[in-house]
């Protein structure tokens, strides 16, 4: 380490490390043999994400975020490549602090672009399935037209606030030739993820365990395709690695569609449940007006079609993995 507490090595930095999807990506880089840099305040990654790797003499974790961060020029300066995770989570967070939401997702990741710029330092850039709106298309593909609900509804400020994350990353790599890949991301779920913010998987997991109905929103027959943890986390190191990516948006996911009722079902009779499943109106689970959407599978041949990457976990195993059963 230097005086200032900057690694003295070359490395990968990780904003957002300790949360979900980070702390896996810390987890896999390490095992390579590279050398990580993280970045976390800590307000919905924890350290018991990095606790597997918690003393490893190749990782290095800052407890700041990013905008306040005094090394952050200088870090990213020293960085092979960013993966700048660091963003508000989760359903129930973007309903509930809106402020916090926009400010979070469009202020770091600012900061984050204009630390890479100067020295053009390639940068993994993780955007949304939701941005794509309230579409109710078969399959989602990157160069399809959005549809965003209004202002007055709150759900869709998250929505619009990775959008423009998107245009301003692709504006850097237009103007300043910034090496910049947007990685739109759809359901991901795996071991570590919480229910806490609305998360689905989880939140079904755990109370099949204890034994209580799985709250089901609205009809159920919105449907999702969910992707493991490690299959995101290996499409994100793929895209950053493919030297023809930057200047694009790619879809990572899985294209296994199952409806939110079925997944309930799923769920109870993997887990060997006595549970049952209770439909609650969106009215009484969020504000009145709550809009989502009926369907959210991506089409990701674009992503076959630069790093050969497949899903390869199945949504049984997907299931067995987050409940620990495997």
């Amino acid at each position: 380490m230097t005086p200032s507490g900057v690694p003295d090595a070359r490395h990968n930095l990780i904003t957002g490390g300790a949360g979900f999807i980070g702390s896996h990506l810390v987890e896999r880089l390490l095992a390579q043999g590279e050398h990580v840099v993280v970045i976390d305040d800590f307000s919905t990654g924890t350290q018991h994400n990095l606790a597997s790797v918690a003393n490893h003499p190749k990782l290095t974790v800052i407890e700041s975020n990013v905008i306040e961060c005094k090394e952050l020029s200088q870090l990213v300066s020293d960085s092979t490549h960013v993966f700048h995770l660091a963003a508000a989570v989760g359903v129930d967070l973007v309903v509930q602090s809106p402020i916090r939401t926009i400010e979070t997702n469009l202020k770091a990741t600012e900061a984050i672009l204009d630390a890479a710029a100067p020295g053009q330092t390639p940068l993994l850039l993780p955007s949304s399935s939701e941005v794509y709106g309230k579409s109710a298309k078969e399959g989602f593909s990157e160069t399809d037209d959005l549809l965003i609900g209004p202002p007055t509804l709150g759900r869709w400020s998250y929505a619009c606030s990775k959008l423009m994350d998107e245009f301003l990353a692709l504006a850097f790599h237009a103007e300043r030739q910034l090496p910049v890949t947007v990685a739109r991301i759809f359901n991901t779920v795996g071991p570590r993820q919480t229910g806490r913010y609305g998360m689905v998987l989880p939140r079904f997991i755990k109370a099949a365990k204890a034994g209580e109905p799985l709250r089901v929103f609205g009809d159920g027959q919105q449907s999702r395709c969910f992707c493991h943890v490690n299959d995101t986390v290996e499409a994100m190191a793929r895209l950053a690695m493919c030297d023809h990516a930057p200047g694009s948006v790619f879809n990572i996911g899985s294209t296994e569609e199952v409806t939110i009722f079925s997944l309930a079902k799923r769920v109870i009779e993997l887990t060997g449940s006595s549970s049952g499943i209770e439909l609650v109106p969106y009215e009484k689970a969020y504000d009145v007006g709550f809009e989502d959407m009926q369907r959210r599978k991506p089409i990701i041949e674009k992503l076959e079609q630069f790093t050969g990457f497949k899903p390869a976990t199945t949504l049984d195993d997907i299931i067995r993995s987050t409940a620990g059963l495997i």
